[in-house]
């Protein structure tokens, strides 16, 4: 009986540690109760589902890292005192974390440059994807590919580590939202007819992109003005590009909605091949006709 006593008697808990764990449980639930409160008036809230899901990431976000500071500050003198008791293991386990210490370093520097939203497109090295969701240590993307060409998704879900964001370029394909500025490229052998492609390409595009084109100029010449920018043209283009001796290139610009890139392409394309004969000996040929 002596012997439980005094076992139970070496877990006794002073006084200023009980009220530091119960400051730690009152924070806990009352970031517990908030997080609860605030996701239900934004499910009710927010109509939009792309909006709804970034305000929900965001706030979880925002009370995770808040939750973390104000455990911080509840066991400020604490941590001092333990940190200066253990130097040498406290050496050993940043370099043991480093890359989690890279990661919430990437999180701060991703959020202080606004690199990106939820429902961005981004690239960074070789992951390319639509943004779902991101936190202190990861952010995850579904992927789109094939190649940095394609604007399809294939299924897979990349969760890519903060710790690329301190050390790699992130490309943002959708800092415009709503509408982007769409560049696909068309290549042709220098004996083809590329020159009647280029017309050809150029007429289809600007049948495609003319029902929408006058709200994508106030788009763009809106979103230029807000960022201190010249507004740039968005009507549709077609310009050369020679990359070998024997090959010309057709590089294709047109302003679409950011979700119908591909669509756009692949119906301007279809279009185009089904209706038109490029090959050589066509070269002076009228455009073919529809079946």
């Amino acid at each position: 009986m002596e012997f439980w006593t005094d076992f139970f008697a070496s877990f006794e808990i002073s006084r200023s540690t009980a009220r530091l764990l119960a400051s730690s449980v009152v924070l806990i639930a009352g970031v517990s109760i908030l997080r609860f409160l605030l996701g239900r008036f934004i499910r009710k809230s927010v109509n939009s589902s792309e909006l709804r899901q970034r305000w929900l990431v965001q706030s979880r976000n925002g009370l995770l890292l808040f939750l973390l500071l104000g455990l911080m500050m509840i066991w400020a003198s604490e941590l001092r005192t333990f940190a200066l008791s253990i130097v040498a293991i406290a050496v050993a386990f940043v370099v043991a974390t480093k890359e989690l210490i890279l990661c919430l370093t990437g999180s701060i520097v991703k959020s202080a440059g606004s690199s990106f939203n939820i429902g961005d497109r981004i690239q960074v090295k070789d992951f390319r994807g639509d943004v779902v969701d991101q936190n202190l240590l990861t952010t995850t993307i579904l992927e789109v590919g094939p190649g940095k060409l394609s604007h399809q998704r294939t299924g897979r879900m990349t969760v890519i580590p903060n710790a690329l964001f301190v050390s790699e370029a992130v490309i943002n394909e959708s800092y415009t939202h709503d509408w982007v500025l769409h560049v696909f490229t068309v290549p042709f052998k220098r004996e083809e007819n590329w020159k009647l492609a280029k017309q050809a390409i150029l007429d289809t595009a600007n049948q495609y992109c003319a029902p929408y084109l006058e709200d994508v100029r106030r788009y763009m010449k809106k979103k230029s003005e807000q960022r201190g920018l010249e507004s740039p043209s968005v009507d549709p283009r077609v310009t050369l590009q020679v990359a070998t001796a024997g090959e010309i290139h057709l590089v294709v610009r047109i302003p679409v909605k950011a979700g119908q890139r591909s669509f756009i392409e692949q119906s301007i394309l279809t279009d185009v091949f089904v209706n038109y004969n490029f090959a050589p000996a066509a070269a002076n040929s009228a455009p073919a006709t529809k079946e």
